[in-house]
């Protein structure tokens, strides 16, 4: 039984002047449903993370945040590939334009206490005093801001790897949101989402993944097995950070999110971005703008050759830059591929290369959505590319 808001309304002795009116604090505004909505198609499989992200955004919209500390403090650990930093720079993305608007300070850059000086310059009587910028000033931190959304992201990545001056220096940001340089001057970080990143725990969870301790890929694959498989890793990638870091850090940070392994299907979504930022590079940076339309054996090619669960999306990149991102370099260079063409990829009888084919067409009187085979039944001229006479004809 819920208690009545007018019974609560009473004891407290405030007048009514109309009925009351339940109210769902789970809503959220629509602003934010949109940011929800937006970073979940560019984070694959790490539902916690993107509703942390929207959590703050929340906050922040509604402005409910505290004006002496920063707006969120995040511990990102997970497995490595697993879209940690992607997060951050998706967020970005979103809010303020592009994923470059973050200030990311590499922690593998500040493994001595003296490079603390590139973070907030060195103060007066020291060498270098006013010859070197900090990096951590309050220009850098609102150079990427928007007239509509006032708020930094700052990514402290791979926070293990920093010295304690580092840590030590971090302890007063997030309790107090402000830093003071070694100029005397003061920041204000209140309006900033300060994430850190951290492979703790790597090999544990590698051997987890990789089927060290009884777990194989395809254990991963079950329902069972996966959330088995994510509790132990989630448990190992906590105790490493408790052993890591002291209680007085840990008890500052707001939340700590652990992102758990990339599945299978994971793997096919993400493919599926990856091959639109390939095309969206030749839209945008190329000199040569053509489409790409890929067939099903290629793609089921690409994600064979970089499904490795040890190593999450980073190899499927590293997939994609080798089997098909180098071969349209040539192409392109050797003027092979012209602009509006359409370019269809598929996969070589041998299953280990792609095989690239040619239409010209105008691409604003034809949809390109069609593939090439649907064209080719309207007399539209077909002609592989990049292989020998032979090749060409096996294909």
């Amino acid at each position: 039984m819920i208690a009545t808001a007018d019974s609560q309304f009473d004891a407290l002795q405030v007048p009514l002047t109309s009925p009351a009116v339940l109210l769902d604090p789970a809503r959220k505004s629509l602003r934010v449903e949109h940011f929800e909505q937006m970073l979940s198609k560019l984070i694959v499989g790490q539902e916690r993370a993107v509703r942390s992200m929207s959590n703050l955004y929340q906050v922040f919209v509604a402005g409910m945040n505290q004006p002496d500390r920063p707006l969120g403090t995040l511990l990102f650990l997970g497995p490595t590939g697993s879209g940690k930093t992607r997060t951050v720079e998706a967020a970005a993305k979103i809010l303020l334009g592009g994923s470059n608007a973050v200030l990311k300070i590499d922690c593998g850059e500040f493994q001595h206490s003296h490079e603390i000086s590139k973070l907030i310059g060195s103060p007066p009587g020291y060498l270098g005093h006013g010859e070197t910028h900090p990096l951590l000033s309050q220009e850098n931190l609102d150079r990427y801001q928007t007239k509509d959304t006032k708020l930094s992201f700052v990514l402290f990545d791979e926070i293990e790897k920093a010295s304690d001056a580092l840590w030590q220096l971090l302890l007063g940001i997030l309790d107090k949101a402000t830093l003071t340089l070694g100029n005397n001057r003061h920041v204000d970080l209140s309006r900033s989402v300060i994430i850190m990143t951290s492979n703790l725990g790597a090999r544990e969870m590698s051997e987890l993944i990789s089927g060290g301790i009884g777990f194989t890929s395809a254990h991963i694959a079950t329902h069972s097995g996966s959330t088995e498989v994510e509790q132990k890793i989630c448990h190992a990638a906590i105790d490493a950070a408790r052993r890591k870091f002291s209680p007085e850090f840990m008890n500052r940070i707001d939340r700590v999110v652990v992102f758990r392994p990339l599945k299978e299907d994971h793997l096919q979504r993400i493919l599926d971005l990856e091959l639109k930022a390939v095309q969206d590079r030749i839209t945008y940076s190329a000199g040569t703008k053509f489409v790409l339309r890929y067939s099903d054996n290629a793609k089921e090619m690409l994600l064979r050759e970089g499904l490795d669960f040890r190593y999450g999306a980073r190899h499927i990149k590293r997939s994609i830059e080798r089997f098909l991102v180098y071969p349209l370099s040539n192409l392109i260079a050797t003027e092979q591929v012209q602009a509006n063409d359409v370019v269809y990829v598929d996969a070589a009888c041998d299953s280990r290369k792609l095989v690239f084919a040619k239409h010209s067409v105008d691409l604003l009187s034809v949809d390109t959505l069609e593939l090439p085979s649907a064209m080719r039944r309207r007399g539209a001229h077909v002609r592989l590319i990049g292989l020998p006479l032979s090749q060409t004809k096996n294909a």
